[in-house]
């Protein structure tokens, strides 16, 4: 029966009569586990952004009507040629509409599959912005900006104004940035467009969209759906792309694949959408938690180190130990809990320095164009990396305190005493 009074009594004389060396080695946990969750969390959040840049805005469904060309062209209709090779010059898409049709019922569909958490309506149209003598061509997208703003998160490119001024306002308008500098406007302005078939519309503005992309926000701009809708002289049913949102970004191909085979439409997933982008991602998870994974085999190598030099310095007590009646496996047990101590101290302190480094950071100001919303420095503070932080710190303690103590749970004390 193991006396854990007696054995914890005599570890923690041990670790407080050599202060010194207890102190380096609680610090050289405390300092590998701080620099482990101050890194994984900094670059996990950098991570997170460049993510972010892409897939808040990108749908995991692009669901649209692709006009072109007829696969089978006329000539190829003619049974008298039918075993001749055919060359078509000048090939010219197909008479078609924009339009989905029966849009609305496709996305009541699509809401009700249990793993879509949300389908979007929008209407893509080339127009003119018109500002006095300044004529600009760009891009004017129909949304239901609330929606978008709860799916999508829109509000994190919204610079000035908001989605509900433009889901309340008629005949409203969500300038880009870029345009909004050519022009020379500002909020409360009115801004001209006009639509390629002809005609002019006055729209206010109740804001200015930056999405970081200097070529996209010097062209598009947003508009209630029912604002499109009466610019382009269509019909309420009139919709042009749906964009799909999942639970299970991993659903995306086989549910893509599904409603092209169903609907006959043009459905591109998001995987295949940003595939150099998928890769980058992979890439850069990979970097961070290989060097996360160095520097805790350093710290455990560090750790090791200490404590073996540790047993080796108290041979005589060891001796004495095993002299005056304490077993072999006593003995492991003292210098096993003196590692598990010096890890569970030094374990916790790492994980307060980590915090308050990670925090720190997170109010270091940061600026950029890709993400005007963002002030700070993204930090993530996933629970998951201090549990593997301080469960890292424990066993590689108890591995390095196991190693030596085993060593001395074999030393002779008779060899000792004889040779002091």
């Amino acid at each position: 029966m193991v006396n854990w009074k007696v054995i914890l009594g005599i570890a923690k004389t041990h670790l407080l009569t050599k202060i010194k060396q207890t102190s380096i080695a609680a610090l050289g946990v405390t300092f590998g586990i701080g620099s482990y969750i101050t890194l994984v969390c900094f670059m996990t959040g950098l991570n997170g952004m460049l993510d972010d840049l892409i897939l808040n805005q990108t749908p995991h469904i692009h669901v649209y009507n692709e006009i072109e060309p007829s696969k089978k062209q006329p000539i190829s209709l003619y049974n008298e040629l039918k075993e001749s090779i055919n060359i078509v010059h000048s090939v010219k898409p197909k008479l078609s509409q924009k339009k989905i049709h029966n849009a609305l019922p496709i996305i009541d569909y699509l809401e009700a599959n249990k793993d879509v958490r949300g389908a979007l309506p929008q209407i893509k149209t080339q127009i003119f912005y018109i500002a006095g003598s300044i004529e600009l061509g760009g891009n004017l997208t129909g949304i239901n900006p609330i929606d978008e703003a709860k799916l999508f998160n829109m509000e994190d490119y919204i610079v000035e104004g908001s989605a509900e001024a433009l889901q309340n306002t008629d005949n409203s308008i969500l300038l880009g940035i870029g345009i909004a500098n050519k022009m020379a406007l500002k909020v409360g302005d009115r801004v001209q467009v006009s639509p390629i078939n002809g005609g002019i519309f006055p729209l206010k503005i109740v804001g200015f969209y930056q999405s970081g992309i200097a070529d996209l926000d010097a062209i598009q701009s947003f508009a209630n759906i029912k604002t499109v809708q009466r610019i382009l002289g269509k019909a309420n049913n009139y919709i042009t792309d749906i964009n799909v949102k999942l639970y299970d970004i991993e659903q995306a191909i086989p549910l893509s694949e599904k409603i092209e085979k169903q609907f006959n439409l043009t459905a591109i997933d998001i995987k295949t959408a940003n595939a150099q982008f998928e890769t980058g991602t992979t890439i850069r998870n990979l970097i961070t938690y290989a060097v996360s994974i160095t520097l805790l085999i350093v710290a455990g190598f560090g750790i090791y180190n200490i404590l073996n030099m540790l047993i080796y310095e108290k041979m005589n007590d060891i001796a004495i130990l095993k002299a005056t009646g304490f077993s072999g496996k006593d003995v492991q047990h003292i210098f096993m809990s003196q590692a598990m101590i010096i890890g569970f101290v030094g374990g916790v302190l790492g994980l307060l320095i980590g915090l308050g480094l990670a925090s720190l950071i997170a109010t270091i100001p940061f600026q950029t164009e890709a993400l005007p919303t963002v002030e700070t420095y993204p930090i993530n503070m996933n629970p998951l990396f201090f549990v593997i932080g301080f469960s890292f710190a424990m066993l590689s303690t108890f591995l390095a305190g196991y190693l030596p103590s085993k060593k001395a749970k074999k030393i002779d004390p008779v060899k000792i005493i004889r040779g002091q």
